[in-house]
């Protein structure tokens, strides 16, 4: 993979982890970290530029989807859950 394709993957990486964990929801935002996480792994061994390109596009037009719903989510936020509220243990 050439240097400029590995920086412009490595930030799509992050620009989709940092998005995700916008979701005001709980469960879609451990759900999208896991599957970014998942997906980068399971592509990270491919070689061939045509295929890493599209794998790029796909994954752009996969931020700008998780962007569409983290403003949609908070328009319609609820409640925060019992796991999310947890405080530091009293000693």
């Amino acid at each position: 993979m050439a240097a400029s394709s590995r920086a412009q993957v490595l930030d799509l990486y992050r620009a989709m982890l940092r998005e995700s964990k916008h979701f005001s929801a709980y469960n879609y935002r451990t759900y999208a970290v896991r599957r970014i996480r998942d997906a980068f792994r399971e592509n990270k061994n491919v070689k061939d530029p045509v295929e890493i390109q599209a794998l790029v596009n796909k994954a752009k037009r996969d931020l700008e989807i998780i962007r569409r719903q983290v403003h949609i989510g908070q328009m319609y936020s609820t409640d925060k859950l019992i796991i999310e509220n947890q405080e530091t243990p009293r000693t």
